[in-house]
């Protein structure tokens, strides 16, 4: 990693999208997440008890996670109304409804996909919150719904769809995220190239793996290095605006930075 002890001291990292859930030892997680500059992390929400979990994560680490609470579009036939009712209860208590999408890629009905994320994006314009979202292979549909819905705050996290939606994805305001991803990905480092600092957020993603390496909330010091040689600034300087995006957008509230 091309930074400096010096500068390192003084790095803060946000990790923008993890499924902190599915960690056995999440203390051992929070704190190699600390070590290297990582000062809160958005815990994302699945379903009924990912989300539940990922509340009690964030009341035990209150100020360094925070919850984002959805159905994730592979999930969305296994949910019933407990979940929608769970989002519409503690939505007061998240910083994000996410992740919630459509996939087009994935064998779930795209009819059920479609009126799950409508009564979340209902749920997040009444109380509104940002969204966090995952799109596959329904990039312009997910773009159309956020937009017939009037949200205000947008993140299309890992994005690796078309230019011709990146550019109605960035003319809105609304981010895109990088994940380790960004070492080799062919379209989200040409999403990524296109994309303004201002409208960038990093995450990991975890624990997905890339190139067989689970990920965990330390990793977004990778997607950190990847992003800064992409863009050809420093990694010192990338952090700032990027942990700045970051806590604006999810209005964030660190225990201490």
């Amino acid at each position: 990693m091309n930074v400096n002890s010096a500068e390192r001291e003084y790095m803060k990292l946000v990790d923008t999208h993890a499924h902190l859930e599915e960690f056995k030892d999440i203390h051992a997680i929070v704190e190699r997440a600390r070590k290297v500059g990582v000062v809160g992390i958005v815990g994302v929400g699945v379903g009924y008890f990912s989300n539940l979990k990922t509340l009690e994560l964030s009341e035990v680490y209150s100020g360094f996670i925070f919850p984002a609470l959805g159905v994730h579009p592979t999930e969305v036939e296994k949910e019933g109304e407990k979940v929608f009712d769970l989002i519409e209860e503690r939505a007061k208590d998240c910083v994000a409804i996410g992740e919630v999408g459509l996939d087009y890629w994935a064998k779930t009905s795209r009819e059920r996909q479609n009126m799950v994320l409508e009564r979340l994006l209902t749920i997040a314009a009444r109380r509104n919150k940002p969204v966090s979202l995952h799109t596959r292979g329904a990039w312009e549909e997910t773009y159309n719904l956020v937009e017939q819905f009037k949200i205000k705050k947008v993140i299309f996290h890992w994005f690796t769809g078309p230019t011709e939606t990146l550019k109605k994805i960035l003319d809105r305001g609304y981010y895109i995220s990088a994940s380790p991803a960004a070492e080799y990905s062919k379209r989200l480092r040409e999403n990524l190239k296109l994309t303004p600092l201002d409208n960038i957020l990093l995450e990991t993603d975890s624990p997905v793996k890339y190139k067989e390496v689970e990920a965990e909330p330390a990793h977004v010091l990778k997607t950190l290095k990847y992003v800064a040689e992409l863009k050809g600034i420093k990694e010192a300087a990338l952090a700032e605006k990027t942990t700045e995006n970051a806590t604006n957008f999810f209005e964030l509230r660190f225990k201490q930075l």
